[in-house]
């Protein structure tokens, strides 16, 4: 399956200790029971389900923080799924068309690109970082630095993965004058055992890392 890296929400105002508290106890999985006191009087703990159910209701969603439209309240995000309506071959009836794809984000419309890597996972919602890529990058970065990608990250661990992958891209890019694939989105038609062609898929992490660190957001690794 190889590795995919999802970026994952984040906490809602006022919410942020309870956030890392669940995070730590379900991914550690430490939920807490209740004593022996506490059955006699009847008090209940929640479960795992409901922690993580407490988790996912209190986020803000990375659709919003790239600003993806959102079809039924974004004009251009309507304007979308009119056209794929009107692309297929067999057709729903339009309304029930329309309700199926209610709320649902449009990433390739999203504002901010640099939470939208070139390096997608198939079958995975687009901001979602292929991974698996990095195994082709690690006489740039060595196995540990590579590695680190499998270890799911709150936002701070996750700014600061991606600083360090920034920093190397640009020693290694500076050392082969490759200084133009820190801003060049798409990758080149270079061999893909090549220097340029590594380095621009670690560019390409470290922005992705770098955004969602900085606004908040963590990621999971998913292997």
């Amino acid at each position: 399956m190889g590795l995919d890296m999802r970026p994952m929400g984040k906490p809602k105002p006022g919410f942020e200790k309870r956030f890392v508290e669940i995070f730590e106890m379900v991914s550690q999985n430490k939920i807490p029971q209740p004593t022996f006191l506490d059955k006699l009087k009847g008090k209940k703990l929640p479960t795992k389900e409901e922690l993580i159910q407490e988790w996912l209701a209190n986020q803000i969603q990375t659709y919003e923080t790239i600003k993806a439209p959102k079809v039924g309240r974004d004009k251009e995000a309507d304007e979308w799924i009119n056209n794929k309506y009107n692309e297929l071959e067999k057709k729903l009836p339009l309304e029930e068309f329309l309700k199926e794809y209610e709320g649902y984000y449009v990433i390739e419309l999203a504002k901010e690109q640099h939470g939208v890597p070139v390096y997608i996972a198939l079958g995975q919602d687009e901001n979602v970082f292929r991974g698996q890529f990095l195994q082709d990058c690690i006489d740039i970065l060595g196995e540990d630095l590579v590695n680190e990608a499998w270890e799911t990250k709150l936002a701070n661990k996750t700014l600061d993965y991606g600083q360090r992958l920034m920093t190397i891209a640009d020693k290694v890019a500076k050392e082969n004058n490759l200084e133009y694939l820190k801003t060049q989105r798409l990758p080149s038609d270079a061999d893909e055992n090549s220097i340029e062609s590594k380095l621009h898929i670690v560019y390409s992490l470290a922005k992705w890392l770098i955004f969602y660190g900085e606004n908040g957001h963590g990621y999971e690794a998913d292997f």
